[in-house]
């Protein structure tokens, strides 16, 4: 787990570096392709190719109420990465830091999964749960991220997976 947490920030900081915001995801010049709601990102040093996507709506609420709040970028993405031998690895940004112990619930199509969290991001636990979540995310139509930030803000993050399989399929064939 340690490994797969150091590869992944690893992953995340040079996702960061080469694209600070949600906007960049069109903007930028390793972006390779776009796939309806999903564009596809190549990068050569060290090679890593990726899926991303930013929510369709966002929902933010606190003591039952909904709240507007402000959040930096909000992103779900599928990593690539042959050095590190990373192969469809999972992860999501909310653009706020998770409160501290929590995990992130991810519904696709009434399938629930359960992310651990760090900081700002959350991951699956385990390569295994990576491969029923990506097969999950490939089959659904949309995947909901539910959690709840350090201040005890609750969020509700909906994703269309409208192009995600292509997306997924062509950072992969990128990065074989």
């Amino acid at each position: 787990m340690v490994l797969r947490f150091a590869q992944t920030m690893a992953c995340a900081a040079i996702f960061l570096a080469g694209t600070p915001s949600a906007y960049a995801q069109d903007t930028s010049t390793n972006q390779v392709a776009t796939k309806t709601a999903w564009a596809v990102f190549e990068d050569a040093n060290p090679k890593e190719c990726w899926a991303v996507s930013s929510p369709k709506e966002t929902v933010n609420s606190k003591d039952g109420r909904v709240v507007a709040v402000r959040r930096g970028d909000i992103l779900l993405m599928t990593f690539f990465r042959p050095d590190a031998n990373v192969k469809g690895q999972l992860a999501f940004t909310g653009g706020y830091p998770f409160a501290a112990g929590s995990t992130v619930n991810l519904t696709i199509d009434g399938s629930s999964f359960e992310l651990f969290t760090n900081g700002e991001w959350a991951w699956a636990a385990s390569v295994a749960d990576d491969a029923k979540i990506v097969t999950a995310l490939k089959r659904g139509t949309s995947a909901v991220l539910s959690a709840r930030s350090g201040r005890g803000t609750l969020t509700k993050d909906t994703f269309s997976l409208s192009g995600y399989t292509a997306a997924v399929e062509d950072a992969e064939a990128r990065c074989k």
